[in-house]
């Protein structure tokens, strides 16, 4: 090893011989020379150059003292001087439990990085992207990010709340989002050659890259978004095991942790590599499909995702129609019970694809669904019913029905009807009115045949309450006789009489078509004078102080690519 000192004791070189290695290297950097950086964490970096016999290591001291920049560089030397640069930021820096230890190293490193971002970004760099950078960059970019991630914030998979909750952010991110925009910048040069890059970015290097995804950080799961993605498109070889192993990190999340922070960007990558599949769909995609994409609705954190997960689904029933029958009976299956909130998403989902779905496809899946859709419309919470009737304001969604009203109309009209004399939210009222309106315009004769139904079960039902009353009234006129009778007895027996009796006043028995027309009317113009009145509601938020360094962060932060465009597959893989 040869160790040269500058006059002014300000610049250190160390070269290694081929016989060195990177533990006596890193030996003599901490007992010979006592002004280099002393954080513990400086050598760890140096262990990927064991068995290396090229290129020095090189580390300046003082911030004032700086390589030749790479636009000034001759050409002929450009490339060495990169592999140097880039050796150089292998070095890393402890910012966690000392953030104020080696400050100046810090911002050589960040100088450093933020040059060769600029440099790669440039028009000088079209013939600097030679065979000898690639395992370079690579290394680079594996010693700054393939970290353990610390334990989560979040333990037990709680809902994540984008108003309420702020996110950990990395501490290292100065050097880090440097490290992740040159790495996108090698990605998308003009001359990267990807024959060249295969030979470093392997099956092992996604599987690393695969698991930064859980990071709490935003920022970086937007890069890596981003660089997944490229990878995609430019490596053929690796598309099948990226989707194998997000395919794997589904499972796990589904059935095991229910908890990982990255499963949005994940269907946002899927989204656009399921809009560049070919057809006809493979049998491996339909079952990606059927049994990962669906089951993901089970999770309690849905709303994470839920955007990303229906765009997906909705990109499979684009390029296969046939697939809608099984997705709308999943999403049926799956359909929460207790949870409104939940309830609302897979309506919004529901009607996107009702959006595109063809009237062959809905008749094939129209009673459980009306079914379901009458269940939400009697909902008492008001935020599902009033999803739920938003269905009427849709063209295409109404002209499916109108073809099929015959067996739409007997489920939904005792539904309609009845709530809209008994829901507790006005509001609804005016909706469900509309949607009889609506069913009354559409087919007179069948409406009318529905109101007469109606009121006989109304009847029927009426009269078998009354007969049930008069039942328990002797049953209670006979317990009076009994000597033992008592008060506490008779006082229950009022109040199951007088709960029989309850039921028959929720609803009268008669309907008049005209009446309808007009209260029809009257709620819709009462409640378009009240909602031009009213001030609209808006939530309560927190009134805890946020970080402002997290805001700030988190604004300064820009997407790398807003949107991710996936290139054709010609291999159809």
């Amino acid at each position: 090893m040869v160790v040269n000192k500058s006059a002014g004791g300000r610049t250190l070189s160390l070269s290694t011989t081929a016989n060195g290695t990177a533990a006596a290297v890193a030996g003599n950097l901490q007992s010979g020379v006592p002004f280099l950086p002393k954080s513990p964490s400086f050598h760890s970096g140096l262990d990927l150059l064991a068995g290396r016999e090229k290129s020095p290591i090189i580390m300046f001291c003082d911030p004032t003292m700086h390589l030749p920049r790479l636009h000034e560089a001759n050409a002929s030397e450009r490339e060495q001087l990169l592999i140097q640069k880039m050796q150089q930021c292998c070095v890393l820096f402890d910012f966690i439990s000392d953030p104020q230890s080696d400050l100046k190293w810090k911002e050589i490193k960040r100088e450093t990085l933020h040059e060769m971002v600029d440099y790669l970004s440039s028009n000088h760099s079209c013939n600097v992207l030679t065979e000898a950078i690639y395992p370079e960059a690579v290394r680079m970019f594996g010693v700054n990010l393939f970290r353990s991630l610390p334990p989560s914030s979040n333990p037990n998979g709680a809902e994540f709340d984008p108003e309420e909750d702020e996110p950990l952010l990395e501490a290292a991110w100065p050097h880090l989002q440097l490290v992740y925009e040159f790495f996108l910048r090698f990605l998308e040069s003009q001359n990267f050659n990807p024959h060249l890059a295969k030979n470093y970015i392997d099956q092992k290097f996604v599987l690393q890259l695969l698991e930064l995804f859980d990071s709490e950080d935003p920022r970086e799961r937007d890069f890596l978004k981003t660089i997944l993605h490229r990878i995609y498109g430019k490596f053929l070889s690796l598309r099948a095991y990226i989707r194998k192993q997000i395919n794997n990190i589904f499972y796990s999340f589904i059935y095991e942790t229910e908890h990982h922070n990255g499963i949005a960007e994940l269907l946002e990558i899927l989204g656009s590599i399921v809009n560049g599949f070919a057809l006809p769909l493979k049998e491996e995609h339909k079952v990606f499909l059927l049994k990962v994409l669906l089951p993901l609705h089970k999770v309690k954190s849905l709303s994470v995702y839920h955007p990303q997960l229906a765009y997906c689904i909705v990109q499979f029933l684009e390029k296969d129609p046939s697939l809608t029958e099984p997705v709308i009976r999943s999403l049926l299956k799956f359909w929460p019970k207790t949870h409104s909130p939940k309830e609302v998403m897979f309506l919004n989902e529901l009607e996107e694809i009702l959006d595109i779905i063809e009237p062959l496809e809905f008749r094939k899946v129209l009673k459980p669904l009306i079914h379901q859709l009458a269940r939400c419309v009697s909902s008492q919470h008001f935020q599902v019913a009033e999803r739920a009737l938003y269905f009427w304001n849709n063209e295409y969604i109404m002209s499916l029905m109108s073809e099929n009203v015959d067996e739409i109309l007997p489920i939904m009209f005792p539904v309609l009807y009845k709530n809209s004399k008994t829901h507790w939210n006005k509001n609804i009222h005016g909706l469900m009115y509309n949607a009889l309106k609506i069913f009354t315009e559409t087919n007179p004769v069948l409406f009318h045949t529905c109101t007469q139904q109606f009121k006989e079960d109304r009847k029927t039902e009426v009269d078998k309450l009354k007969k049930r009353d008069e039942k328990w009234h002797r049953v209670e006129e006979l317990a009076k006789r009994n000597p033992n009778f008592t008060v506490s007895i008779d006082n229950s027996l009022s109040f199951y009489t007088d709960l029989a009796r309850s039921p028959i006043n929720d609803l009268d028995p008669t309907i008049d078509l005209k009446s309808l027309e007009e209260d029809t009317k009257y709620h819709i113009d009462t409640d378009n004078r009240k909602n031009r009145k009213e001030k609209p509601l808006l939530r309560r938020k927190s009134e805890l102080p946020h970080d402002t360094y997290t805001l700030r962060a988190l604004n300064d932060h820009k997407r790398a690519d807003e949107y991710l465009a996936t290139p054709p597959d010609v291999n159809k893989c």
